[in-house]
């Protein structure tokens, strides 16, 4: 069937509007997975979302003779340290504690932060270690960091830059502190939502007697923002429902449109309806049209009966059909039974689409349908629904 000027503009909306959709989307997309997947710098520091400040630390508080000294805290945490064997546990660490804008230490909830990636360069080579401190709500004191629960691990740097990705959900409680305040070996789990601190320091494989320089690069909290997702698939679904109930509300009506001024342009084709208003003055075109507006309902027409019953040849039939109307006798047979079964199924409200493909002269229900669809875009049965709308 002939798109008509109502579909055609319907499916140039309905294109434009998808491709704006499609636009939409990708922009909305890029943009919600983008910020699901966090990235947020400590260091450099004017790149931090955190206001922090570095504060060095030694087993000089605890009567050792560890040295430590912070070089840069700006572009990268640079410090120099050496370890002496004085104190019972000798050390020596930097922490990035976490404050706000009138500089007084404050808690920070990084549990939406599963790793934490930065490059390394030591020199000697050298096994270190990284913490957390977490306030645990069945021991910390608010204030009294001995009592924060401290989950760490080890990375290993040497002269060389090296990369180095740890998992924050992966962290271990060291034993001592569980067995100062008599926990249970099992209780490893912490919950990084009220953080002061993160921290970088030595551990009992780090070299003695020694100067040593550590320089940490890039330090960058990475993790995910559930939020955005959710958004993402309500927004889309909503989005995409609205177009789709948009996309057939406006279907239906362009078909119903289309499908009226079909059936306003089809009926004068009708012989039977031609002929009462201006009848043919050749006898030869007024005995075929004539003859097919009365007989087309019979199922058993064909060209052949034509000839024999009125007389004219099958190229003559073909040739006056072809000149008058521009069709074939099966294309016009099909156009005069198609036409008056969409009138049937559109005045009729008890139409049954079988008795009607029937009483326009098909035999097979299936072939009707099949016909019908290539002639009006649609079913039968979806002709007369949207006929009573």
């Amino acid at each position: 069937m002939p798109v008509s000027d109502q579909m055609q503009n319907f499916y140039k909306k309905a294109l434009i509007s998808l491709l704006g959709l499609i636009a939409l989307s990708c922009l909305v997309s890029y943009l919600c997975i983008d910020r699901t997947y966090l990235h947020v710098p400590l260091l450099p520091a004017e790149k931090s979302e955190f206001l922090w400040k570095a504060e060095p630390s030694s087993d000089a508080i605890q009567g050792g003779l560890s040295t430590i000294k912070l070089k840069d805290d700006k572009f990268s945490l640079s410090f120099d340290f050496t370890i002496l064997k004085k104190a019972e546990y000798p050390f020596a660490s930097v922490a990035l504690s976490f404050i706000d804008k009138e500089n007084k230490n404050i808690l920070i909830d990084l549990s939406q932060y599963n790793s934490i990636s930065f490059s390394s360069k030591c020199s000697p080579a050298n096994t270190l270690t990284f913490g957390v401190l977490t306030f645990d709500e069945k021991v910390s004191i608010p204030g009294d960091f001995l009592t924060y629960r401290g989950p760490a691990t080890f990375f290993s740097c040497n002269e060389n830059w090296t990369q180095i990705e740890i998992d924050l959900t992966r962290l271990e409680t060291p034993d001592w502190w569980i067995a100062m305040f008599k926990l249970d070996l099992s209780e490893q789990t912490y919950i990084l939502n009220k953080v002061p601190r993160v921290a970088f320091g030595t551990t009992f494989q780090s070299p003695r007697e020694t100067n040593s320089e550590v320089q940490l690069d890039e330090i960058t909290l990475h993790g995910r923002d559930w939020r955005y997702l959710y958004f993402w698939g309500v927004f889309m679904i909503l989005l995409w429902g609205t177009y789709a109930v948009w996309f057939f509300r406006q279907h239906t009506q362009a078909l119903i449109s289309n499908l009226k001024d079909k059936l306003q342009r089809d009926r004068p084709l009708v012989a039977y309806q031609q002929l009462s208003v201006e009848p043919h003055r050749d006898k030869e075109k007024s005995a075929i049209l004539g003859f097919m507006g009365t007989e087309y309902a019979n199922a058993d027409l064909d060209l052949d009966t034509m000839v024999s019953r009125i007389g004219v040849s099958r190229t003559k039939i073909n040739d006056i059909l072809k000149s008058e109307l521009g069709f074939t006798f099966s294309t016009y047979l099909n156009k005069l039974r198609l036409t008056e079964a969409a009138r049937l199924l559109a005045e009729k409200e008890d139409a049954n689409v079988a008795e009607i493909a029937y009483s326009v002269g098909y035999k097979n229900v299936s072939y009707f349908n099949k016909l019908f669809k290539e002639e009006y875009g649609c079913t039968p049965k979806t002709f007369k629904s949207l006929c009573d709308k």
